[in-house]
């Protein structure tokens, strides 16, 4: 005998979590109706790698999916793909499904660049002045901006090691990835990147970099680490932004802003929490999912990069 459609019960509540290396003053929490199911999604800021790892232990099992935000389970250039020790100590025995975002992040902005933005916003990258500030997490970026014919300048060693030299070239970046990953991603993760409150803090620096640049992209927390008061006429081409960061680059006369990811009740969630909603909503394991599946599942969920003009 089936149930009655009028007394069956409805569909479970999907959960997804986003555990991010970063401050709390960021967390955000949504409720969405997704392709017939309710999705809870909620980003969870931690100051260190042992509350990190805590939060991982007491989420395990609690929600569909984790999402692992603040960092990537590995970095890479080309092929070659190299884990972060301390990010692979903290998530080692998790059994609920982990996504950091990395692979639909590179398939996003590559759609974006070759696609979405020449196509529907008459934005072409041909000749532009655009400045990566990391390319070891943004590589396919870096790839897509190359294809585009931008005038593309790296920021790899000026942002992370605050050292005044600016890259050009994949070979480049090839060439010293090779070199250089297998180091990095062994040192303690908060030499390299900036967490918890050090987040919350501009000083401005690379002033020449900024001023050259019409199109500002990479992680967020990079390019506002040393951002100028000016930024007018300027492209920012990101990933998670809050309300606040968007009423900040308007003050600052940023003319437009680019996430992978859609506003959700004004906050752009980084990429690992829309891969998150995407797995959930799958119901299948991340490794059983090929970029195509992603993006069909995007369109059937309605999910829209964000593109918005902030100083016309």
């Amino acid at each position: 005998m089936t149930a009655d459609p009028a007394t069956a019960a409805p569909p479970r509540v999907l959960r997804v979590a986003s555990v991010s290396l970063g401050s709390s003053s960021r967390d955000h929490r949504v409720e969405l109706s997704l392709l017939g199911r309710t999705v809870i999604a909620e980003r969870i800021g931690v100051e260190n790698l042992a509350a990190y790892r805590q939060k991982l232990l007491e989420l395990d099992g609690a929600v569909d999916v984790i999402g692992i935000g603040g960092t990537n389970l590995t970095l890479s250039a080309g092929h070659r793909v190299y884990p972060i020790r301390d990010i692979a100590r903290v998530v080692r025995g998790i059994r609920t499904p982990l996504v950091d975002g990395s692979g639909l992040k590179a398939l996003l902005e590559k759609h974006l660049i070759l696609e979405v933005l020449p196509k529907e916003y008459g934005v072409d990258f041909r000749g532009r002045r655009v400045l990566l500030v990391s390319s070891v997490d943004r590589y396919g970026m870096a790839e897509a901006f190359t294809q585009a014919g931008a005038d593309l300048r790296l920021g790899d060693f000026m942002f992370a090691l605050e050292l005044p030299i600016l890259l050009r070239g994949l070979t480049t970046i090839r060439i010293l990835a090779t070199i250089l990953l297998p180091i990095f991603t062994r040192l303690p993760f908060t030499w390299l990147y900036p967490t918890g409150e050090k987040q919350d803090v501009i000083t401005p620096k690379f002033g020449q970099a900024y001023a050259w640049a019409e199109v500002l992209a990479g992680d967020f927390h990079f390019i506002r680490r040393y951002m100028p008061a000016d930024l007018a006429g300027k492209i920012v081409f990101t990933n998670t932004l809050t309300e606040m960061d968007v009423a900040e680059l308007r003050r600052r006369g940023v003319r437009m802003i680019v996430t992978p990811s859609p506003n959700l009740a004004g906050r752009s969630f980084g990429t690992n929490v829309v891969q998150a909603i995407l797995v959930a909503l799958s119901g299948r394991r991340p490794a059983e999912l090929r970029p195509e599946d992603y993006l069909v599942l995007m369109r059937q969920a309605g999910l829209r990069p964000r593109v918005e003009v902030l100083n016309p």
